[in-house]
């Protein structure tokens, strides 16, 4: 099913953005239809541009000389060129570019725009455990409120940092949680994994900049190593098989 436009998007950086646009475009090479086109919008980083196997675009859509403006020409030609496609497209932004770039889709319906020509768009937002908590549920709060209703909102439950907690209260549990639940369209979760095993296994695969397939294909792991990235693997597509 073609002509999907997921979004990365949250406004607090260091919180997983770049490996969760990764996980969506393996996802798509593990069905073995056509991949995904990825784009790389994050200047500062270009995280997803170092997984060579995925092929990520980079796309500078910022001011020349600026940290976080949006240069809406170059926009316009990002999504011009998505428009003009029909694959599937997966954007990675920047956190500092994350107002700008919403105030832009909202201030021209872009996503109204897509969705008009047949484009089924999706915003992905993370929330993360630890120090990161207030500041990503702030930020899912704000796309939640002014997202338009034709885009589906996907939530990222990340608890490498710790547990989505507050209070005691899981996410469910939250009153920002209440008051957009009919908005959320899925949530994912990435679980909190053993820092020895499966959780060191992982750190590995994305500071070395690589796919479960090249992980488990390659020689940098061992036997029970590639079982326990075999088993991350089944755990995360299993849940992006409902939205991607």
């Amino acid at each position: 099913m073609a002509n999907n436009v997921h979004f990365i998007l949250q406004a607090k950086g260091g919180v997983g953005k770049s490996f969760i646009a990764a996980l969506l475009a393996q996802h798509y090479w593990s069905r073995g239809g056509e991949p995904a086109v990825c784009i790389d919008t994050d200047p500062a980083n270009l995280t997803l541009s170092g997984y060579k196997r995925l092929g990520a675009r980079p796309v500078d859509i910022l001011e020349p000389g600026s940290t976080s403006r949006v240069n809406p020409r170059a926009f316009d030609a990002l999504l011009n060129s998505i428009a003009q496609e029909t694959s599937d497209f997966i954007v990675d932004s920047g956190a500092s570019s994350f107002l700008t770039l919403t105030d832009y889709l909202l201030e021209t319906r872009a996503i109204e725009a897509l969705v008009e020509i047949g484009k089924e768009i999706h915003l992905h937002t993370v929330i993360t455990g630890g120090q990161a908590l207030r500041d990503t549920l702030k930020g899912f709060d704000s796309l939640a409120l002014h997202a338009p209703p034709e885009a589906k909102l996907v939530v990222w439950l990340n608890e490498y940092f710790g547990p989505v907690e507050s209070d005691g209260k899981g996410f469910k549990d939250m009153a920002v949680y209440e008051r957009h639940r009919d908005r959320i369209a899925a949530l994912v979760s990435i679980p909190k994994m053993n820092p020895y095993t499966s959780g060191k296994d992982l750190e590995i695969m994305i500071a070395r900049k690589l796919t479960f397939a090249e992980a488990l294909a390659g020689d940098a792991f061992g036997l029970m190593e590639k079982q326990r990235i075999r088993e991350i693997q089944k755990h995360l597509f299993a849940q992006l098989a409902l939205i991607a």
